[in-house]
């Protein structure tokens, strides 16, 4: 059973920074895609930003140049590095897998900030 936990939201300033983390367990395959999506309040969800197993990573128009996401492997553990946070960036954060074609998700974290 493939379980995603999140953890690291909390409410901060606008201009600060914070670190998501999720914990992946129950699988073993080396051939995945993870991700990071958000839902801010009243709207859709929508990606953020992925990483594949060779850390090829993508990220959303909003989030490149002050979002990093990585990964540790030994940890099973997927990190979203968010600097320069702006009100807009205000949402419950998910992190997400695609394992062999098989999707999972979390039950997200939520982050606010304030101007």
């Amino acid at each position: 059973q493939v379980r995603l936990v999140e953890s690291g939201g909390n409410s901060v300033q606008a201009g600060g920074s914070l670190i998501l983390s999720c914990e992946v367990s129950g699988y073993t395959y080396h051939d995945y895609l993870l991700a990071w999506f958000r839902q801010p309040p009243g709207k859709a969800r929508a990606a953020v930003a992925a990483i594949d197993s060779d850390n090829s990573a993508d990220y959303s128009d909003s989030a490149r140049g002050r979002f990093a996401i990585s990964k540790d492997n030994a940890k099973k553990t997927l990190y979203l590095r968010m600097t320069d946070l702006k009100p807009e960036d205000t949402a419950v954060y998910y992190c997400a897998a695609d394992i062999v074609g098989r999707k999972y998700r979390g039950q997200g974290t939520q982050v606010t900030v304030s101007s």
